[in-house]
């Protein structure tokens, strides 16, 4: 019986360096938008007392060979108790005959492949000599933005708010001398000190209200934002939607899942039709990205299954190369 191969998080982290992960997750938007997905919406199952939600997130790309699954819950409580915000597992299938031939903590990988995602829309949207960058939250899904961010452009100061001082001062120790990330990095007491002046602002909370707002943003920055994955989550304000242009990782979700899309049309400051382009679609040259200084630009991740799917096979292939995991039979 063939084995399957067990990768921890640690296993993840020497497997996918981030520019490998901006790489493949740049291919999984390009099939994405190209119609050569086979991924459903994410299945959820709510659990109100906890603040929490159950997805299940399956893709695959036929003519790749790849396929994956993603079992993630995100509890708002755990924050409160001590544990992680989010917990998962991704299943790496073959292609061929269905068999399960890897599981592999999926915390880890779906903080990088998250962070690849506003890597990708960075490279392709922010300003080529863009420097200050604002980052607003704390976790682990903030350093992976902050990583991505220093792996495309060349920023010299990092401007960090959260919502305690605490959790920012643990934040900047955390960061410190990792990676491509400058050494002036500032903490700040609100989020528009944060955001005044800075060239790119990424978003990585579980705010439910609106944590940046558009009078403190300069012309021609460029917005990441990840944290609403749910129609009542909103982290960016109406008023940024209706100036920026729109960009998103993928139409279905975003009409369906973010409340930074859903908010605004519901309002009636937006339409469906405002909503520019699927980042796919400027990779493919089908639409182009930025076309002035002073535009104002807007990227939406909710994260999509492909992405799991093209990050998980990397990460496999390189964990066999180098023989990283266990190898067990159920």
């Amino acid at each position: 019986m063939p084995k399957i191969r067990i990768l921890s998080s640690q296993d993840i982290l020497k497997s996918l360096p981030m520019d490998t992960a901006i790489q493949e997750t740049k291919r999984a938007y390009s099939r994405l938008s190209s119609r050569k997905v086979e991924m459903p919406l994410r299945s959820r199952i709510h659990f109100p007392k906890q603040d929490g939600v159950l997805l299940t997130m399956p893709a695959a790309i036929l003519d790749d060979g790849e396929i994956a699954v993603k079992i993630v819950s995100v509890f708002g409580n755990n924050l409160n108790i001590g544990l992680p915000l989010i917990h998962a597992v991704v299943m790496v299938l073959d292609a061929e005959n269905g068999r399960i031939i890897s599981f592999m903590e999926g915390e880890a990988l779906t903080n990088i492949r998250t962070g690849a995602g506003t890597g990708v829309a960075t490279d392709i949207l922010a300003p080529i000599d863009a420097k200050i960058l604002a980052i607003i939250g704390s976790g682990k899904q903030a350093c992976s933005q902050l990583e991505a961010v220093c792996s495309v452009r060349n920023i010299e100061q990092v401007r960090i708010y959260s919502r305690t001082l605490l959790n920012s001062q643990k934040f900047v120790k955390e960061i410190k001398g990792f990676a491509k990330i400058p050494e002036n990095i500032r903490i700040f007491k609100s989020s528009s000190e944060a955001t005044k002046g800075a060239d790119i602002i990424c978003t990585a909370t579980n705010s439910s209200k609106p944590v940046i707002s558009f009078d403190y943003i300069k012309k021609g920055a460029h917005i990441n934002a990840v944290g609403s994955f749910q129609p009542k989550m909103q982290e960016i304000d109406s008023k940024t939607i209706i100036n920026a242009l729109v960009i998103v990782d993928s139409m279905e979700s975003a009409l369906k899942e973010t409340g930074d899309i859903i908010i605004p049309i519901e309002q009636g400051f937006i339409k469906k039709s405002d909503i520019y382009a699927e980042i796919g679609e400027i990779i493919n040259g089908e639409k182009k990205g930025r076309t002035s200084l002073d535009q104002l630009t807007f990227f939406k991740s909710c994260g999509v299954a492909v992405q799991d799917v093209v990050t998980a096979k990397a990460v496999l292939k390189n964990a066999i190369k180098n023989k990283l995991g266990k190898l067990v039979s159920l």
